[in-house]
């Protein structure tokens, strides 16, 4: 590797998948993961196992429209014929939307700046063709979308979000995230919540969906998601939204 200029050693990949056929981002013993499909195009191209490096993990079933990841391989022929050569054989639910050579001091995860998430929400019974990618909820009444907005506006700024994690790491880990947007819109039965932020916890998207979706129906007030979010304990009173409504769509950097 150290015979290879240096503009051609790191590659920049922003990818697209449907997240419904994969066991999520990560490789796993079995396999079936995206990391998995795409190491292993790689290593038909390298001879060897190269890994990549991601900007973070998806779950199963979770989606994304511009995944960012990174790898270093000796390539001289150009981010045109690579991007081909890396799209052969892949899974028809991944698809390679863009390369580029860049700095070796580029990575994926730790030169991100920020994310922005898209969960979509079905109001009654989804067809099969956008059922993979909503969370259907059949109920007789309308959510307050007013409501949910009031909630989703004192969730913004700077703070300890470990209330709306999964998060099982130590407890002298970081938990404090700066939530630059949480938005609530609905267009006749779609319910979308964009967040953007400098980054997120494990799960925290879906688990703020589901806190904003029982503020919804009256299950929880928007004064009770402050109080949860003040205590920086997790309660069985914040549900987390399923996978397939949850999207990534953008990787910041600078």
């Amino acid at each position: 590797m150290s015979s290879v200029p240096p503009s051609f050693a790191r590659w920049k990949v922003v990818c697209a998948y449907d997240g419904t056929s994969f066991t999520g981002w990560q490789s796993q013993p079995g396999g079936g993961s995206i990391q998995d499909a795409i190491e292993a195009r790689l290593t038909q191209l390298a001879g060897k196992l190269e890994r990549v490096h991601a900007s973070g993990r998806t779950d199963a079933g979770v989606h994304a429209l511009a995944q960012v990841f990174h790898f270093d391989l000796p390539w001289k022929h150009g981010a045109a014929r690579l991007k081909a050569a890396l799209r052969v054989n892949l899974p028809p639910g991944l698809q390679i939307k863009a390369v580029r050579a860049v700095s070796s001091s580029f990575h994926a995860r730790f030169s991100a700046t920020g994310k922005r998430y898209r969960y979509r929400i079905y109001l009654g019974d989804a067809d099969p063709f956008i059922r993979p990618f909503v969370w259907a909820i059949e109920r007789p009444t309308a959510p307050n979308v007013e409501a949910m907005q009031v909630a989703a506006r004192s969730l913004c700024g700077r703070h300890d979000f470990a209330a709306f994690s999964a998060f099982n790491g130590s407890e002298n880990d970081d938990t404090v995230r700066t939530l630059r947007r949480l938005d609530v819109r609905r267009t006749g039965r779609h319910v979308t919540v964009t967040a953007e932020a400098d980054g997120f916890l494990y799960k925290m998207v879906r688990s703020l969906v589901g806190a904003l979706v029982s503020v919804g129906w009256g299950k929880l007030t928007p004064a009770q998601i402050i109080e949860f979010l003040e205590s920086g304990r997790r309660t069985p009173a914040v549900e987390t939204a399923p996978p397939q409504g949850l999207c990534l769509i953008r990787v910041f950097y600078d």
